[in-house]
């Protein structure tokens, strides 16, 4: 997980791209203009930084640009979040085990 990743993600627009890859699979680079309503020049943009971010793939078919989503890229950021998941539940478990103590102690008339 890098912060390219993250920094490509950030942008609402490219959100907007991958969730609209991500619902339809591949799309052409016109396509995806037309659905989000953006020009081609802005799109094009757009695409580079994701495809940089390696978060999709481009295959040239004649004329046409055809992206979709790397899925293997979001497979690494949710392992990334996973670890951030675990971190708060070994809180959770310890705060636990302190409240358990706390309350045996109070239960306890010594």
């Amino acid at each position: 997980m890098n912060a390219a990743t993250l920094s490509a993600l950030a942008e609402p627009n490219r959100m907007n791209i991958m969730e609209l890859l991500r619902d339809n699979g591949a799309l052409t680079l016109g396509e995806i203009a037309e659905q989000l309503g953006l020009r081609l020049p802005q799109s094009s943009k757009h695409l580079r930084v994701l495809t940089d971010a390696e978060l999709v793939d481009v295959q040239a078919v004649a004329n046409r640009r055809i992206f979709k989503v790397r899925k293997e890229r979001f497979a690494e950021l949710e392992r990334w979040v996973q670890s951030f998941q675990e971190a708060k539940e070994e809180q959770f478990t310890r705060l636990d085990a302190l409240l358990s103590k706390v309350q045996e102690e109070q239960g306890d008339p010594n």
